[in-house]
């Protein structure tokens, strides 16, 4: 018998106006790469880092006909991979590096994981959320494979970066200090989340499973500089636009421990322009705040930190870093700040993992809304064939093959739930525009420059 289709917690969420979930183990320290790679020197002005939202709707093993789903909604995961894969500098195309902003996949395999338990943390029951975030051995044998399968497109083909995302955890569970004081949806006041509960999430050891430093992606990769925590942490070095540009991927909500690792390599490769992504950075406002009810550093405060904390310890305080990437909070956003040297910061959201309208389109009937992805990315193209480097940021679908502004249905379709103050030229404003790098070349010029 084929089984019922579940309503995927993230559809949950995103009805009542919330969240994904959290929590990151304990680190170790790591080796740091000795030397600079040497690669190929790319000559060209203009080049794209392909930002890949949150894909846990696709790989969601109850989103695949196996399991009574009207379409396999990985299939738009392979495509998007593959659309990637088809469009490296490698293969003739303009994107140079690639980087996924975490939940990879969807669901846990243990109710708690072992160091969390340890640790005295308990679970407590919560009729809401409990049975859209049950442990599966499916992980095992459907969305991890299907993460591996379309990471091995790209895979010896150009540097890439992976970190973890909340539902890339062994385990989630509603942390017993922050029990749910409601038992449905309909008793959820949209202005007092914490009703729900609190969602904490530990153990990597699946996400090392598939990403870790030997993993065949990148082990003896000139690129994959350096690691930490089993690769949950990671660093990579690529070269574009005659630059050479250090990458820093960080777990959901680091704790110091990451954030005096991620100091220690850009220590080791000073002055190179520095990009960070980690899961979970801005909300749809472009505040630096969690989720009320995803906040790892109130469930566990002596281990993890929040996106503002980040800024504070870390991302100020390293004047090479100009650029982060976040998914995480449905919706995007984007904010430029002044660090700790007065330089520009740039630090920008895009998760499209609400969006359904394929499985409108497929005839799925559901009293929630049913969110895919769609096969949205976030395509950021600079530009430095000017004195004044840019970045255009666009959205682009691998499955309805055209860019947002090339789209009339592009508002009506998702920006209700995403942005629903915007107007729709707002809205499309918000997913097509530019930036200008004012300080890129002072900053950069002599460090930064790549060696032929």
């Amino acid at each position: 018998m084929k089984r019922p289709h579940l309503l995927s917690a993230t559809a949950m969420l995103a009805a009542l106006g919330l969240f994904a979930a959290c929590a990151a183990t304990p680190v170790q320290p790591a080796a740091l790469a000795p030397e600079m790679p040497t690669a190929a020197t790319t000559t060209d002005a203009r080049f794209t880092i392909a930002v890949i939202p949150d894909t846990q709707n696709y790989t969601d093993y109850t989103h695949q006909t196996a399991e009574g789903f009207p379409f396999d909604a990985a299939d738009l995961f392979i495509e998007q991979m593959g659309w990637i894969a088809d469009n490296l500098e490698s293969q003739g195309g303009d994107i140079a590096f690639a980087t996924h902003v975490g939940d990879v996949w969807q669901h846990g395999t243990v109710k708690i994981d072992p160091e969390h338990e340890a640790r005295g943390f308990k679970a407590v029951p919560n009729p809401i959320f409990d049975a859209h975030l049950s442990p599966s051995d499916k992980v095992k044998t459907v969305e991890m494979p299907k993460a591996r399968e379309g990471f091995e497109l790209i895979a010896g083909k150009t540097p890439f970066s992976v970190v973890p995302g909340n539902h890339d955890y062994d385990a989630t569970w509603t942390d017993s200090k922050f029990p749910p004081r409601v038992t449905s949806p309909a008793e959820v006041d949209p202005n007092d989340l914490t009703s729900l509960g609190m969602l904490h999430a530990g153990g990597l050891d699946n996400f090392r499973e598939v990403f870790n430093p030997d993993s065949a992606f990148f082990k003896d990769q000139p690129w994959y500089v350096a690691s930490h925590d089993g690769g949950t942490d990671s660093a990579q070095i690529f070269e574009a636009g005659g630059y050479r540009f250090l990458h820093i991927g960080l777990q959901f909500d680091p704790p110091d421990t990451s954030l005096v690792w991620a100091s220690s390599v850009i220590n080791q490769y000073e002055g190179l322009p520095t990009i960070v992504t980690t899961h979970d950075f801005l909300n749809r406002k472009g505040e630096r705040v969690p989720s009320p009810v995803v906040d790892s550093h109130a469930a566990d405060p002596d281990a993890h930190n929040t996106p503002q904390m980040v800024w504070d310890k870390f991302i100020s305080q390293n004047d090479q870093i100009f650029l982060v990437l976040a998914g995480h909070q449905h919706g995007q956003s984007m904010r430029v700040d002044d660090n700790a040297s007065g330089q520009k910061v740039w630090q920008i959201l895009a998760d499209f993992q609400d969006r359904g309208q394929t499985a409108k389109d497929a005839g799925l009937q559901s009293a929630w809304p049913v969110g895919i992805g769609d096969g949205w990315l976030r395509l950021m193209t600079f530009d430095f064939s000017t004195d004044v480097p840019s970045v255009k940021v666009s959205s682009y679908s691998t499955h309805y093959k055209k860019f947002s502004r090339e789209m009339p249905e592009y508002a009506a379709w998702y920006r209700g739930h995403e942005q629903p103050e915007m107007t729709d030229a707002e809205f499309h404003d918000a997913d097509d525009y530019t930036i200008t790098l004012e300080d890129f070349r002072i900053r950069f010029d002599q460090p930064g420059r790549a060696v032929n």
